[in-house]
């Protein structure tokens, strides 16, 4: 289990217990949502968003009706309420665009995300709880050097298209993953260990890898959903996986539509149909969960939870390790100077940032990730605000006078665009000129995405390592803040190695203090994520995870 110092965490408790350090509340008063304090707009977006985010509650919503008989609210389902098979699912994702895809080793916003969890699977699975479970493998155990890997695995599992996965599936998966001409996410740490050409399919489910050096944590990257099984015969015209959903259609930035696969190896989902629709506006996606056209949306903005709880929905609400960083390029001025880096980061009033911008759902943050794993570094001073000394490091810069640009969006979900507009209130105390720039999902996750110098993201929970891998080498698909730091790197190797786990994890430290120094994040919190479905459905369960129970929507059923 996670250590975290009671001093440093400050997670609400609950939609009517939401605190913040100074015990106040934020959310529905007198029936209407409450935007976060101090910030432009109300909600951070524009006035007229404010009003039309506002009018959800007031209004009740263009179509409320629909949700129940009559015009009735549904209320709740408790647990003993029957399940229906058959119907159309309908999911709202946040944000999307032109770019969006359904290869399987490709995502990267939240509708991808969602159809990569529905069409394919992974060996091994993360569970609710964070913790890695069978999937489509029912064993994967290394030797007592972690150099030699064996994967048995289920003998019942059948691709969409009909053909039953054996080990040469998996084997073709790894090469596509590990491909150098064109290395996906969740295979560039696998390239640098993985020995294809050693490896071998001992039987139809049963295979050995056998890996260049060791690597103590291979399960860790196995149970990635960026790391789906597909068959040998795979095409991005039709993609096939192992699911309990099939692909049926696909339009990039608007809908995507799935049907229930009979064949699945496990229990099959109760809907007959699923859709999944991308939403850039906050709005929007709210009106259609009140509206009854999508029964399930992730990333709902945090203050109102009590607002859609009156109107036939609910709040699904999870403790998570998920963070929405501002993320500084190491090697582009001003930020190439660490005395400029340093003195952002104590800009931040992280509480202020919670309370406001995630309305208390939340946790702080000090600038490192991975809050559950069990190398947390939690000793380290907690950062705090400090703006004679923010003047004093940018003195010495030479930077007095800075004036930066923060490039924020809605795709980076909820919390993002108002934690960077209160983060340039903050910096405005201390002499900064922080210019705003909110772009698009299509924009900020387009061509410049990776090249912003002071920007978002979002990432949703990982342990330490296999977040590394993805973030922070250079080597790493996702490295935003083109962090390279030789000595860094050298400890993130030897830690791979480690297969003890108590010098593994010291090493674990020695890097988190290294990003602590001098990395190119500002982590100033931590999510519990909130997302919402209708009173007509059950299934949703929190996900440590991954939003909306991990997206796992074989499991949602109406009632």
């Amino acid at each position: 289990m996670a250590r975290i110092a009671n001093r440093r965490r400050t997670i609400a408790s609950g939609p009517d217990n939401r605190r913040t350090s100074s015990g106040t509340r934020h959310g529905a008063r007198a029936g209407l949502p409450r935007a976060p304090e101090g910030t432009p707009g109300g909600y951070g977006v524009s006035r007229r968003d404010a009003l039309r985010l506002a009018s959800i509650a007031a209004a009740g919503a263009v179509g409320l009706s629909t949700l129940g008989a009559c015009g009735t609210v549904p209320t709740k389902p408790d647990a003993s309420t029957p399940r229906k098979r058959g119907g159309t699912l309908s999911h709202g994702a946040t944000g999307g665009g032109l770019k969006d895809t359904l290869d399987p080793h490709f995502p990267v916003t939240n509708p991808d995300i969602a159809r990569c969890f529905n069409l394919y699977e992974p060996l091994l699975m993360w569970d609710n709880k964070y913790k890695i479970a069978p999937c489509l493998a029912t064993a994967v155990t290394p030797n007592k050097a972690a150099t030699v890997w064996t994967i048995e695995l289920r003998p019942d599992v059948v691709f969409h298209h009909g053909k039953s996965m054996t080990a040469e599936d998996v084997m073709f998966t790894l090469s596509r993953l590990t491909d150098p001409k064109n290395p996906a996410p969740g295979g560039t740490q696998l390239a640098e260990v993985l020995d294809l050409k050693s490896s071998r399919t001992l039987d139809d489910h049963t295979l050995r890898l056998r890996l260049s050096k060791p690597y103590a944590l291979l399960d860790q990257l196995l149970a990635e959903y960026t790391t789906g099984i597909i068959p040998t015969d795979f095409t991005l015209t039709k993609p096939v996986g192992t699911a309990g959903f099939a692909y049926k259609s696909f339009t990039p930035g608007q809908l995507s539509t799935f049907t229930r696969f009979g064949d699945y190896w496990g229990d099959p989902a109760y809907v007959d149909e699923l859709l999944i629709y991308d939403f850039a506006d906050d709005a929007a996606k709210v009106n259609a969960l009140l509206a009854g056209q999508v029964q399930s949306v992730d990333n709902l903005p945090s203050y109102l939870v009590d607002a859609v709880g009156k109107q036939g929905s609910s709040a699904l609400i999870a403790d998570t390790g998920a963070w929405i960083p501002f993320t500084m390029r190491v090697d582009t001025a001003p930020y190439s100077d660490n005395r400029v880096r340093q003195a952002l980061r104590l800009v931040a009033d992280r509480q202020q940032l919670i309370d406001q911008a995630l309305n208390g759902y939340g946790f702080l943050g000090n600038d490192l990730y991975s809050p559950f794993d069990p190398a947390y570094a939690d000793d380290l001073p907690q950062r705090e605000q400090d703006l004679d000394q923010v003047r004093s490091l940018l003195k010495q810069a030479g930077k007095s006078d800075l004036q930066v640009e923060l490039v924020t969006s809605t795709a980076v979900g909820a919390g993002g665009v108002e934690a960077a507009n209160l983060y340039a209130d903050q910096a405005r105390a201390a002499g900064i000129d922080v210019r705003l720039t909110k772009a698009d999902a299509n924009t900020f996750y387009g061509d410049q995405y990776l090249k912003w110098p002071f920007a978002q993201d979002f990432w949703n929970t990982r342990n330490y390592l296999p977040q590394a891998a993805a973030c922070a080498l250079p080597s790493s698909p996702y490295n935003e803040t083109h962090f390279d730091d030789k000595k860094y790197q050298k400890l993130v190797a030897q830690a791979t190695q480690e297969v003890d786990d108590t010098k593994r994890n010291e090493l674990i430290r020695r890097c988190q203090q290294i990003e602590y120094d001098r990395g190119g994040y500002l982590i100033w919190g931590f999510k519990r994520q909130v997302d919402g479905y209708s009173n007509l459905v059950r299934g949703f369960e929190p996900s440590r995870y991954q939003p909306c129970g991990s997206f796992r929507f074989r499991n949602v059923s109406f009632v």
